[in-house]
């Protein structure tokens, strides 16, 4: 699937491992793997309903937000990354990372 990144500071943390807004991310080892992983499953997924027969990602159409969809970058963690889908599926765009979902307020 092809991904078009909206958050260019989400793009440089994931193609690099390395951004200054996101650097509290960028120091946690296993949230960056985990990051890693679940660009890689919406990399190779046809469509984006296939994203939800991977279980840990968590993957859900957001009710009430015009079309959001999320997947859940670390089980145990709040932070989900938040999409848009076009085209049937064939376009993805990464829209943020979030970590109030659920009304958590850290």
């Amino acid at each position: 699937m092809q991904i078009v990144f909206e958050d260019t500071d989400l793009e440089e943390l994931i193609t690099t491992g390395r951004n200054n807004r996101y650097k509290k991310y960028a120091r946690n080892g296993k949230f960056m793997k985990a990051l890693a992983t679940v660009y890689n499953y919406m990399r190779l997924a046809e469509r984006a309903s296939d994203l939800r027969a991977v279980s840990f990602l968590h993957y859900e159409q957001l009710a009430g937000t015009n079309g959001l969809s999320s997947v859940r970058v670390v089980n145990g963690m709040v932070e989900r990354i938040l999409f848009r889908e076009f085209e049937g599926g064939i376009r993805i765009t990464v829209l943020s990372l979030n970590d109030t979902h659920y009304g958590n307020k850290k």
